[in-house]
């Protein structure tokens, strides 16, 4: 039996009122207010007894304590001050938490998996504010911090973003990122009657499992996603177009026809058409010649 589930709504409005608590816009604060979200987010994530797992943002701690029910330890880290002594009461019968007043993307994971994990992968599960759900996964994947899976609450459309392939008008440069680094899942689409506040928008829980290592080889990683990103940064123009006037390229004109003629593709082609296979070998061409 849960000790005090929070997931409840009743429970959660207490709390608020406990604490004369206000939301605050600028942090984007939804709250879980749904016991079977948590606790498919909790299954999803696949955590056990040997793990230790990072919350972005836990709010009042109402997934909190589920994580702490069900990992060896959690490291909450959540960015607004006035959460703080809520979490100290709502948390206070957890030994295995600890929580951190701080900007997630000033914190350094790599050194907290070292202190608190034996330097081993860490979990992460996070209920995100949709304005920096993207800074936040990207900026765990590109830093090649320790980390084994992220199972994040994040705007739908956002997540679709993340699964769908080449051809489908989310497809874009943030597939192919999320794609490079990790195998996306939805594991479920939620409604916003399970947050308070409610959202305007509907939200999905995704798990993105890091793959051991990305399934395309490339010899400049930096090098693949300027590509990507000028290819998707005009989608009307053509892929060259797209190439050529970007500022973050300097490719000769002669180097990016030759590289799309190699992919065996026709000069009108576009980046949206494009795998992240075939963006593979248009960076590796284009690095091959540059050199």
């Amino acid at each position: 039996m849960r000790k005090a589930a929070l997931g409840n709504p009743q429970n959660t409005i207490e709390i608020l009122r406990k604490y004369q608590f206000t939301f605050q816009k600028k942090f984007g604060q939804n709250f879980l207010i749904d016991t079977h979200v948590l606790d498919k987010i909790i299954r999803s994530a696949k955590i056990t007894k040997d793990d230790l797992v990072l919350e972005i943002g836990p709010g009042i701690g109402t997934m909190t304590q589920y994580l702490a029910e069900a990992a060896r330890r959690v490291i909450a880290v959540e960015i607004d001050k006035n959460l703080i002594p809520i979490l100290s009461d709502t948390l206070r019968e957890y030994d295995n938490v600890k929580v951190i007043n701080e900007d997630i993307l000033k914190v350094d994971v790599r050194k907290l998996a070292e202190e608190e994990n034996e330097g081993k992968p860490v979990k992460v599960v996070a209920n995100l504010p949709y304005y920096i759900t993207t800074p936040i996964i990207m900026g765990l994947f590109e830093s090649h911090v320790p980390v084994d899976s992220i199972t994040v609450m994040v705007q739908k459309e956002v997540a679709q973003r993340m699964q769908t392939g080449p051809g489908n008008k989310d497809y874009g440069a943030l597939s192919l990122a999320v794609q490079y680094y990790a195998e996306p899942y939805i594991v479920a689409n939620v409604p916003p009657n399970c947050f308070m506040p409610r959202p305007k928008v509907g939200s999905a829980v995704i798990r993105l499992t890091r793959h051991d290592s990305p399934p395309v080889q490339v010899k400049d990683e930096r090098l693949l996603f300027d590509i990507i990103r000028a290819s998707f940064n005009q989608r009307r123009k053509t892929l060259a177009n797209g190439l050529r006037n970007s500022g973050s390229l300097d490719i000769p004109r002669e180097i990016i026809v030759e590289a799309i003629e190699q992919l065996g593709k026709g000069a009108e082609v576009r980046g949206e058409s494009l795998t992240l296979e075939e963006f593979a070998r248009l960076s590796n061409y284009i690095e091959e010649k540059i050199q």
